[in-house]
């Protein structure tokens, strides 16, 4: 399956809270998505491995998702190996996507900043044909490397080098967040609280989004950074 953008994401859910938005709003333009989790968050203090698989399912179906994958890494404990490139290698190349989205440079969770860099690393590999991989059929891969690499901005305030405008979308990306019901606020949960289960949190998403929304004149937006300038051809697609 040939996908437009792809996500890769440490933990179920943090492609919600970073740039659900963003991926609603170009399967809304007829463009295909996918999500590959590196993880299953089984650290999560709150509910359980099985629920998460559960949740992000659910959040699939309201995204629209063409596919989601889950590669099962150690939350926490992953490494910018070889291995795990490899592993994040054979996605790339299986979805071909023109477009990867991925966790922030630095956050406040280890595994965002490691995330993104074990899956730079690894997009730029898969277009190298010298490494060999192969395809769940048992097929040998073809190189890909991705047009754009995108890193969307989490939990500590990172300067955007562009803003996408989600405001049409805003409501369904909420829908998304609230699938997650083990991790965010419910108040007939009586799990432990936690960093992101208070209903504070929630109004700090909306407070980001319309921070970064308000920037380029929109109620909400996602905000991303780029290694890469940041090119344009035609001035009039600029908001």
């Amino acid at each position: 399956m040939k996908l437009d953008i792809l996500a890769f994401a440490s933990h179920p859910d943090d492609v919600e809270l970073g740039c659900a938005g963003t991926l609603i709003a170009h399967i809304a333009a007829g463009k295909k998505a996918g999500v590959v989790d590196l993880t299953r968050g089984e650290l999560g203090t709150r509910g359980t491995p099985a629920e998460r698989v559960e949740e992000a399912e659910e959040a699939a179906r309201i995204m629209g998702l063409s596919v989601r994958d889950n590669l099962g890494f150690a939350d926490g404990f992953f490494a910018n190996d070889k291995e795990h490139q490899l592993q994040i290698v054979r996605k790339v190349r299986q979805y071909q996507p023109d477009i990867v989205l991925m966790n922030a440079l630095h956050d406040r969770h280890p595994d965002h900043g490691r995330g993104a860099a074990v899956v730079a690393e690894a997009c730029f590999l898969a277009g190298l044909k010298m490494i060999k991989t192969l395809g769940d059929d048992g097929l040998e891969q073809q190189a890909w490397r991705p047009k754009a690499m995108y890193n969307f901005i989490q939990d500590r305030y990172i300067k955007p080098d562009f803003v996408m405008d989600v405001t049409p979308h805003w409501e369904k990306k909420i829908e998304t967040i609230r699938a997650f019901r083990t991790q965010f606020y419910n108040p007939d949960d009586n799990s432990p609280n936690t960093y992101i289960s208070s209903p504070e949190f929630l109004d700090f998403i909306e407070a980001r989004a319309r921070e970064y929304g308000h920037a380029i004149g929109v109620t909400f937006g996602e905000g991303f950074t780029s290694a890469k300038q940041v090119g344009v051809r035609n001035l009039f697609d600029l908001i």
